[in-house]
């Protein structure tokens, strides 16, 4: 996996506190702490680091949509089980 260069919105450098942070929150540190102490304050550039592929399970589980989705998807296999006729 390739950690994040840059911010993807506002392009302020990242690439530098990638491995600190990855290190960090692996053993067990709060991901909000780290990025405290690192100074990274921009709501952008935490999403950035948060978001990077290793972390996207643990903010999914919070997501308020989650039911919807699935509920959405159920749907749309079942409409398609009705159109195949299985």
């Amino acid at each position: 996996m390739l950690p994040p260069v840059r911010c993807f919105t506002c392009g302020a450098p990242l690439g530098h506190l990638w491995e600190e942070f990855k290190e960090r929150t692996s053993s067990g540190e709060s991901a909000e702490a780290v990025l405290d102490d690192l100074g990274v304050y921009r709501y952008c550039c935490r999403r950035t680091l948060l978001t990077t592929l290793t972390y996207i399970e643990e903010i999914a589980k919070y997501s308020i949509y989650k039911k919807y989705r699935e509920s959405v998807i159920l749907k749309y296999y079942h409409q398609i089980e009705r159109e195949e006729g299985v």
